[in-house]
């Protein structure tokens, strides 16, 4: 069974494992947001063309019917 913590000795824990983390710098982080972006657009983009091809051939199937 495990003991209750101490809330005190958790808090510094919490910051000494914090003061460990490696912080990206303000240029890393503005690269990876600006290539978060970029595919972002190109996937909507993709998404956006072959949703409309598939539309367009689904008519055309279907249109063969009438």
């Amino acid at each position: 069974m495990a003991s209750k913590a101490n809330p005190f000795a958790f808090l510094q824990q919490v910051r000494s494992e914090t003061s460990k983390v490696t912080w990206p710098s303000r240029r890393e982080t503005m690269i990876s947001t600006a290539m978060v972006l970029f595919m972002v657009i190109f996937a909507s983009l993709f998404f956006f063309a072959a949703d409309q091809l598939i539309g367009w051939l689904l008519g055309m199937l279907l249109s063969i019917g009438n």
